[in-house]
């Protein structure tokens, strides 16, 4: 005896489907989350670090244009 597969599918077999195909759903989706995440992460780097580039030139700018500070001499401490 043979036994052949019926050509309706089970209703376990229906319903590990439907779980295969949301997991996969899920699984595109939740990547394409992450994919988006990142790509904003790394907008945001870039701007702040534009930012910070631009307040270190104008840092360094205004310690240029600043008189440099003499040195002072040390006084002596008095003897005790």
């Amino acid at each position: 005896m043979s036994a052949r597969k019926s050509a309706e599918p089970s209703p376990e077999g229906i319903a590990r489907l439907n779980r295969q195909r949301l997991a996969a759903q899920e699984g595109a989706q939740a990547m394409a989350d992450a994919e988006k995440q990142a790509v904003d992460v790394r907008k945001n780097m870039a701007r702040l670090r534009e930012l910070r580039e631009a307040k270190e030139a104008a840092d360094a700018t205004l310690q240029a244009s600043l008189p440099a500070a003499s040195p002072t001499k040390r006084k002596r401490k008095p003897p005790q």
